[in-house]
């Protein structure tokens, strides 16, 4: 009888598989039921150590190359992954850290791995009888108790590593969850690593004949999720406790994972060569950041959604973000774009430039030609726009019109003021506070967001005055379209719009700390954009020396021009509409402005056009809004009524209306 895992595609003898009713999802083979997975396979067993051990991860031949110096190890990061690993049959497969663990030391002749975590608490593995008897015989014990305190672990964890002519390893999983706070040790915690840390010293290697001739200790080997997990006093200037990284896997690794998963995908049978090959690029490519974890995960997501091979960014993007169908493929979204020019002119007036590079940029999203350039499949942000200019020339304004245009409203975005993130400590607000830490279990604002919605328009406006280190955090947003936050989580931006705002260039500072424009109104347009462009190339090389946030931006520098008088005008019309339409719906009174009062409003409020159309805002109510909402106040106009504004006066440093 024989069990199978699909997704790994692991065959597992009977008296391998390990079924104790605990919580221990290892599958160890039997150290008799299996030969030594060689390749070529020996009778020398030197030999068959020798051809394996390049096989195994960077993390597994360090551990195996430092046995005869260390007796202890902590392994740290990546530890709840599953790991490549010869196998006789199919050259490799994958398996979780103590089997791949356990399969590396018995090419250097280890007998058994005896086993301790919080949970399961003690226990010997691979289950087979010749290494349960070797387990309990390094233990000195005739049987596994049930239980197990911190002062009885370290008696046995002792008699292991410095009593006996076996070769018996020791692993501590889950050692991060032993203590609650490693710099607040309790008295039992304490005398547990003094004890620990007095055996990295006392410890004895161990001579037996075999693969290995060479003296090897019996090691005690930490799983933690970082090294500051442990004491420091474990760990600290003690060259017999050796630190080993498990990293998140490479391209190198995934690569070779997507070539064992790829062909068990659907529609496969039927599949060119060169097809396999390429979804299995775009699938190692497409899954940067993850663990060989998650990708057996998105092969069974694949399987049950009957998602074909060649569409795996589909079954990615599921994994990542919960959504099977891309939302930038569908018809309707391209509708949309395609008669979008116009949706964005008339919502920012006197922009026309700006409208069109921005829908440029929205097509080739929707197209799926974002970086195209490259040839990399990591899914970066679906588009990327830098707007710059002059103030209340439109650039929020744009921002809302395309997420008007894209999400069918405007309020799906979340907008974030720099400003607000000119301190370095401020990141704990994007990201979340690390454990430990106040409001670390709340998130941050920013991760929140994109994992509420992750097909959305993020707005970072004014991104000068934010904090040059804060600055760090969207380097890895720009590059692999994912952020990881204060806990340890990955979000993904793969499905995002990024847009940055910034009025660099504008003005240029002076040496006693005053400031002139740099670009005036009738400056011609190449002038205006070669002038802008440089202070922002200036600010990130320069000043800020970041230039590989400024590469990842690119050419999606979308330069915004002033307010000339005739869109100023216009402006002030729509404005003057927009109130007509509030005071209907907040009164309910109907509003007709005679056409010498809009005269004069389009003079006084387009004389000063410096602001943009903040400006104009700013200026339109204080000259007409103010003293319209005074007398409606005063004449007590009932709902129903119309009036007209015939006339607007100033008297003293006010304004007044005339309604009739």
């Amino acid at each position: 009888m024989s069990t199978t895992d699909v997704a790994g595609g692991l065959v597992h003898d009977a008296e391998g598989s390990v079924h104790t009713g605990r919580l221990a999802e290892s599958t160890f083979p039997a150290a008799p039921a299996e030969p030594p997975p060689a390749a070529p396979e020996s009778n020398d067993p030197r030999a068959n150590r020798l051809a394996q051990l390049p096989r195994f991860p960077g993390w597994l031949r360090e551990v195996d190359g430092t046995l005869a110096v260390a007796s202890q190890f902590v392994l740290a990061g990546n530890i709840h992954d599953k790991h490549l690993v010869p196998d006789p049959a199919r050259g490799e497969r994958q398996r979780p850290t103590l089997d791949a663990l356990w399969q590396c030391l018995q090419l250097s002749d280890y007998e058994a791995l005896v086993v301790y975590d919080p949970v399961d608490r003690l226990r010997i593995l691979p289950l087979d009888e010749r290494s349960q008897n070797a387990g309990l015989n390094a233990l000195g014990l005739s049987a596994l108790p049930r239980d197990v305190s911190l002062t009885r672990l370290a008696e046995l964890i002792g008699h292991t590593v410095t009593g006996g002519r076996r070769r018996v390893a020791v692993a501590v999983d889950y050692a991060s969850r032993i203590v609650g706070d490693p710099s607040h040790l309790a008295d039992e915690e304490r005398a547990f690593f003094t004890t620990l840390e007095k055996l990295s010293h006392v410890a004895e290697p161990v001579h037996v004949r075999g693969a290995r001739a060479v003296r090897l200790y019996n090691p005690v080997l930490w799983l933690v999720g970082s090294e500051a997990d442990l004491p420091s006093s474990l760990t600290a200037r003690n060259e017999a406790v050796r630190t080993v990284p498990i990293p998140v896997p490479g391209l190198e690794e995934r690569s070779r994972l997507a070539a064992l998963l790829v062909p068990t995908l659907p529609g496969t049978g039927q599949a060119e060569e060169t097809d396999l090959g390429r979804c299995q690029t775009a699938f190692a490519e497409q899954s940067s950041g993850m663990t060989l974890r998650a990708m057996e995960e998105i092969q069974r997501l694949a399987i049950d959604r009957q998602v074909p091979h060649s569409d795996i960014e589909d079954a990615v993007r599921c994994y990542r973000v919960g959504m099977l169908e891309n939302p930038w493929k569908t018809p309707l979204l391209r509708r949309r774009i395609r008669t979008g020019l116009e949706h964005l002119t008339s919502r920012v007036l006197g922009q026309d430039r700006a409208a069109r590079k921005s829908r440029d940029i929205l097509i080739r999203s929707t197209m799926g030609l974002t970086s195209a350039h490259t040839s990399s499949h990591v899914a970066k942000p679906r588009g990327i726009l830098f707007f710059a200019g002059p103030t209340g020339v439109g650039k929020t304004e744009l921002a809302k019109a395309i997420t008007q245009l894209v999400f069918g409203d405007e309020r799906a975005y979340t907008r974030f003021d720099m400003s607000e993130f000119a301190a370095e400590h401020t990141d704990a607000r994007l990201i979340g506070a690390p454990p430990g830490y106040t409001g670390h279990d709340s998130g941050g604002e920013l991760t929140n967001a994109v994992r509420e919605r992750p097909f959305s328009l993020i707005l970072f406006d004014e991104i000068e005055k934010a904090h040059p280190k804060i600055l760090d955090k969207f380097l890895q947003i720009l590059e692999d379209g994912r952020l990881t936050d204060g806990s340890g989580g990955t979000v993904h931006f793969s499905e995002t719009v990024i847009v940055f705002t910034s009025n660099l260039g504008i003005y240029t500072e002076q040496p006693d700390g005053s400031r002139t424009l740099n670009v005036s109104p009738d400056m011609p347009r190449s002038e205006l954009e070669c002038k802008i462009t440089a202070s922002i190339h200036d600010h990130f090389t320069l000043r800020l020396n970041r230039p590989e946030l400024l590469n990842r931006i690119g050419d999606n520098v979308v330069v915004f021009d002033f307010i000339t008088p005739e869109v100023g005008a216009g402006l002030v019309q729509l404005f003057l509409s927009n109130i007509q339409r509030r005071v209907a719906k907040e009164l309910d009174v109907t509003l007709n402005i005679a056409p010498d009062v809009s005269a004069l409003l389009r003079e006084t409020v387009t004389a000063d056009l410096r602001f943009g159309g903040r400006g104009i805002g700013s200026v339109l109510e204080s000259a007409f809004v103010n003293p319209l909402a005074r007398a409606l106040f005063e004449h007590a106009v009932p709902p129903g009524a119309t009036v007209t504004v015939t006339g607007l006066h100033p008297i003293d440093s006010e304004w007044e209306v005339e309604l009739a």
